[in-house]
């Protein structure tokens, strides 16, 4: 079985890139120093110089570091029946590599933000930090909250409290978010999502396209989304064409409750889901306390 490696986050390819500027900057500093003793901050002020023009030569000052497709955590059938092979290929590789290309595109030259930060104004910026930089973040969410049956676990002890002292019982609780996910409450493409509202509460929401609740003017109950189920027709028409409702019954099977319980921790602290690279998801085995 052939073998998938991930790609060096922004972070670490950003570490290894400054690593290499400092050490040619230390190197090479004393072709830059004057003949006459500086001080130390003088010094370290002309090392700095030399280390930004060093980086500038090298490409390595004022680029913007690319949004990327993160590998899946699991085999592209490994969720089946549920969302079976075909499925994960074309919305994986096809649907969510196009939101990061376009995104890509349309900050080339940018700093680019965070994925968490670049959803606060998406709205207002509309286009493609809107409809890419949402899609990319949504998705990124989406495959971290998924596992094969069996291996997602169980909501935390916490989470179960909270559902059951907003909703009723777990089974209301999926009964409700069924419903908003329906094609008679979200009419057309859009996310059906388990917030942290105001206040610590839950609440179930969903939301057009590929708007979010972290995004300031959603449409419905603004939050920390701690679980987002997509209900575009590509995230399932080729196994269950026009029937949204069975497929969201069936995805309850693949929830990753352990990292959708650790969002959940992050979110009553305030917390969004960090899924740009720079955190990975939560054991699939085992339950949270």
């Amino acid at each position: 079985m052939a073998l998938r490696f991930s790609k060096p986050s922004r972070r670490m390819r950003g570490v290894a890139a400054l690593a290499v500027t400092v050490a040619a900057a230390c190197c090479l500093a004393p072709a830059f120093l004057p003949t006459t003793s500086p001080s130390a901050a003088t010094r370290r002020e002309l090392v700095a110089a030399g280390a930004a023009s060093l980086a500038a030569a090298f490409g390595l000052a004022g680029t913007a570091e690319a949004y990327e497709l993160p590998p899946l955590g699991y085999a592209y059938d490994a969720l089946e029946p549920s969302i079976d092979k075909a499925t994960m290929e074309f919305h994986h590789d096809k649907h969510h590599q196009t939101y990061v290309t376009n995104i890509n595109k349309a900050f080339e030259g940018k700093t680019q933000p965070s994925l968490v930060d670049l959803q606060k104004g998406a709205i207002k910026a509309g286009g493609a930090a809107r409809n890419s930089g949402g899609g990319v973040y949504n998705h990124d969410m989406f495959w971290m909250e998924m596992a094969p049956k069996g291996q997602g676990g169980a909501a935390s002890a916490k989470l179960a409290a909270a559902i059951d002292g907003t909703f009723g019982s777990m089974d209301e609780f999926k009964a409700k978010f069924e419903a908003a996910g329906a094609p008679g409450a979200r009419f057309g493409s859009g996310w059906v999502w388990l917030v942290v509202a105001d206040g610590g509460k839950l609440a179930i929401t969903s939301t057009p396209n590929q708007d979010n609740p972290l995004m300031e003017g959603v449409e419905g109950t603004p939050g920390i989304p701690v679980l987002g189920c997509d209900v575009w027709e590509h995230a399932y028409y080729l196994k269950y064409q026009f029937r949204r409702p069975d497929y969201i019954k069936a995805w309850w099977d693949v929830v990753n409750w352990n990292q959708v319980s650790a969002w959940y921790e992050d979110a009553r602290a305030g917390k969004a889901p960090v899924v740009d690279g720079s955190s990975t998801a939560v054991a699939l085995v085992g339950n949270r306390k």
